[in-house]
């Protein structure tokens, strides 16, 4: 298996970053991330398919968020904490500070506004 690609630290623009994590499941995934050391893929899949994940886990390496390593034969995933703290300082913070259901609820503002 050959090894993933990984922006450095100042390759992390704001535009990536929040594209990123504008995805629910991304957003799901840098969270919990965030409460645990590594996490393999089937640890975050969330009962989604193979494909779709895939997908989520390279936006999120290549916003620089998630660092992805092969171990046997599952991919270890770790969040950029320090790094991103480094770029972009409390930016990480103030994403995990808000609270999922205040996500939620958001989104379904926004929705009633455009009906």
């Amino acid at each position: 298996m050959r090894p993933y690609k990984h922006p450095t630290a100042d390759q992390f623009t704001l535009e990536r970053i929040f594209h990123a994590l504008s995805d629910p499941a991304r957003l799901e995934i840098v969270r919990h991330l965030s409460r645990v050391d590594e996490a393999t893929c089937g640890e975050l899949d969330g009962g989604r398919p193979k494909s779709s994940m895939s997908h989520h886990f390279r936006i999120l390496r290549d916003a620089g968020l998630v660092h992805t390593r092969a171990a046997g034969t599952v991919h270890q995933n770790t969040l950029r904490a320090a790094e991103l703290n480094k770029r972009f300082p409390k930016l990480l913070d103030a994403i995990l500070a808000q609270a999922p259901e205040a996500s939620t609820r958001a989104r379904a503002r926004a929705k009633q506004t455009t009906d």
